[in-house]
Protein backbone atom coordinates (compact mmCIF):
# COMPACT_ATOMS: atom_id res chain seq x y z
CA UNK A 1 0.00 0.00 0.00
CA UNK A 2 1.57 3.20 -1.13
CA UNK A 3 0.46 6.04 1.38
CA UNK A 4 -0.49 9.59 -0.21
CA UNK A 5 2.63 11.62 0.17
CA UNK A 6 4.80 8.36 -1.25
CA UNK A 7 3.14 8.34 -5.11
CA UNK A 8 5.38 11.00 -6.39
CA UNK A 9 8.39 9.59 -4.97
CA UNK A 10 8.02 6.33 -7.14
CA UNK A 11 9.33 8.72 -10.09
CA UNK A 12 12.43 9.14 -8.05
CA UNK A 13 13.67 5.48 -8.88
CA UNK A 14 12.41 5.91 -12.79
CA UNK A 15 14.59 9.38 -12.48
CA UNK A 16 17.87 7.59 -11.04
CA UNK A 17 17.39 4.77 -13.80
CA UNK A 18 17.22 2.49 -10.65
CA UNK A 19 15.22 -0.91 -12.12
CA UNK A 20 13.81 -3.89 -9.69
CA UNK A 21 16.82 -5.72 -8.71
CA UNK A 22 19.67 -3.10 -8.80
CA UNK A 23 22.10 -3.70 -6.06
CA UNK A 24 22.38 0.14 -4.58
CA UNK A 25 25.26 1.38 -2.12
CA UNK A 26 24.74 4.24 0.05
CA UNK A 27 27.64 6.71 0.95
CA UNK A 28 27.77 9.33 3.46
CA UNK A 29 24.65 8.66 5.04
CA UNK A 30 23.37 11.41 7.91
CA UNK A 31 20.16 12.46 9.63
CA UNK A 32 19.63 15.11 6.70
CA UNK A 33 19.29 12.36 3.63
CA UNK A 34 16.13 12.44 2.14
CA UNK A 35 14.08 9.29 3.68
CA UNK A 36 11.40 9.67 0.54
CA UNK A 37 14.13 9.12 -1.97
CA UNK A 38 15.67 6.63 0.26
CA UNK A 39 12.46 4.44 0.39
CA UNK A 40 11.40 4.75 -2.95
CA UNK A 41 14.54 3.15 -3.97
CA UNK A 42 14.68 0.18 -1.41
CA UNK A 43 11.03 -0.36 -3.20
CA UNK A 44 12.33 -0.32 -6.36
CA UNK A 45 14.85 -2.33 -6.05
CA UNK A 46 12.67 -5.28 -3.21
CA UNK A 47 15.64 -4.85 -0.76
CA UNK A 48 17.81 -1.76 1.85
CA UNK A 49 20.32 -0.50 0.68
CA UNK A 50 23.84 -1.50 1.22
CA UNK A 51 25.59 0.76 3.88
CA UNK A 52 29.26 1.79 3.12
CA UNK A 53 30.60 -0.95 4.41
CA UNK A 54 29.61 -3.53 2.34
CA UNK A 55 32.12 -6.18 -0.02
CA UNK A 56 29.66 -6.83 -2.74
CA UNK A 57 29.86 -5.55 -6.66
CA UNK A 58 27.39 -3.00 -6.38
CA UNK A 59 25.56 -1.09 -9.60
CA UNK A 60 24.61 1.99 -8.18
CA UNK A 61 26.96 3.88 -5.37
CA UNK A 62 24.02 7.18 -4.07
CA UNK A 63 26.54 9.42 -2.44
CA UNK A 64 25.51 11.74 -0.76
CA UNK A 65 27.47 14.73 -0.38
CA UNK A 66 27.34 18.15 1.31
CA UNK A 67 29.70 21.23 2.07
CA UNK A 68 32.51 20.23 4.63
CA UNK A 69 31.88 16.37 4.31
CA UNK A 70 35.74 16.69 3.00
CA UNK A 71 37.46 15.57 -0.28
CA UNK A 72 35.63 14.70 -2.84
CA UNK A 73 37.90 13.05 -5.15
CA UNK A 74 38.16 11.06 -2.34
CA UNK A 75 34.89 10.05 -1.46
CA UNK A 76 34.71 9.12 -5.43
CA UNK A 77 37.41 7.14 -5.56
CA UNK A 78 36.43 4.92 -2.65
CA UNK A 79 32.55 5.27 -4.40
CA UNK A 80 34.21 3.23 -7.26
CA UNK A 81 35.51 0.43 -5.60
CA UNK A 82 32.82 -2.03 -5.33
CA UNK A 83 30.91 -0.14 -8.53
CA UNK A 84 30.54 -2.69 -11.65
CA UNK A 85 31.87 -2.18 -15.08
CA UNK A 86 28.46 -0.40 -16.07
CA UNK A 87 27.37 1.22 -13.05
CA UNK A 88 27.09 4.59 -11.91
CA UNK A 89 27.22 7.00 -9.08
CA UNK A 90 24.66 9.77 -8.11
CA UNK A 91 25.83 12.16 -6.27
CA UNK A 92 23.26 13.54 -3.93
CA UNK A 93 23.86 17.13 -2.85
CA UNK A 94 21.64 19.75 -1.01
CA UNK A 95 19.75 22.46 -3.38
CA UNK A 96 20.75 25.93 -3.54
CA UNK A 97 19.93 27.64 -0.11
CA UNK A 98 20.13 24.44 1.54
CA UNK A 99 22.79 23.96 4.21
CA UNK A 100 25.53 21.84 2.98
CA UNK A 101 25.18 23.06 -0.41
CA UNK A 102 28.04 22.40 -2.65
CA UNK A 103 29.14 24.71 -5.61
CA UNK A 104 28.10 22.47 -9.04
CA UNK A 105 32.13 23.80 -9.99
CA UNK A 106 33.63 21.98 -7.13
CA UNK A 107 31.91 19.47 -8.30
CA UNK A 108 32.76 19.06 -11.76
CA UNK A 109 36.73 19.45 -10.55
CA UNK A 110 36.04 16.71 -8.80
CA UNK A 111 34.75 14.05 -11.19
CA UNK A 112 37.61 13.99 -14.04
CA UNK A 113 40.10 14.27 -11.27
CA UNK A 114 38.59 10.66 -10.20
CA UNK A 115 38.52 9.50 -13.05
CA UNK A 116 34.61 10.20 -13.95
CA UNK A 117 32.64 12.00 -16.40
CA UNK A 118 29.16 13.69 -15.43
CA UNK A 119 26.61 12.85 -17.71
CA UNK A 120 23.41 14.29 -16.10
CA UNK A 121 21.51 16.28 -12.87
CA UNK A 122 17.93 15.02 -11.42
CA UNK A 123 15.96 17.24 -8.89
CA UNK A 124 15.07 14.49 -6.49
CA UNK A 125 13.23 16.50 -3.79
CA UNK A 126 12.30 19.94 -2.25
CA UNK A 127 16.12 20.03 -0.54
CA UNK A 128 17.77 17.17 -2.66
CA UNK A 129 19.49 16.95 -6.27
CA UNK A 130 21.41 13.86 -8.07
CA UNK A 131 24.36 14.42 -10.31
CA UNK A 132 24.98 11.05 -12.84
CA UNK A 133 28.72 10.00 -12.79
CA UNK A 134 29.77 7.09 -14.65
CA UNK A 135 33.48 6.16 -16.40
CA UNK A 136 34.01 7.98 -19.60
CA UNK A 137 33.17 5.65 -22.40
CA UNK A 138 37.39 5.81 -23.87
CA UNK A 139 39.57 3.04 -25.90
CA UNK A 140 41.95 1.38 -23.44
CA UNK A 141 45.19 1.95 -24.35
CA UNK A 142 47.16 -1.82 -25.50
CA UNK A 143 50.03 -2.87 -23.60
Amino acid sequence: MVAAGDAGNAGVADKLGIDEGTIVQEIGWDEDVDDDVRAAIEERIGSDLLDEDADEVVDVVLLWWREGDGDLVDALMDAIGPLADNGVIWVMTPKTGRPGYVEPSDIAEAVPTAGLAQTSGVSTSGDWAGIRLVSPKSVKPKR
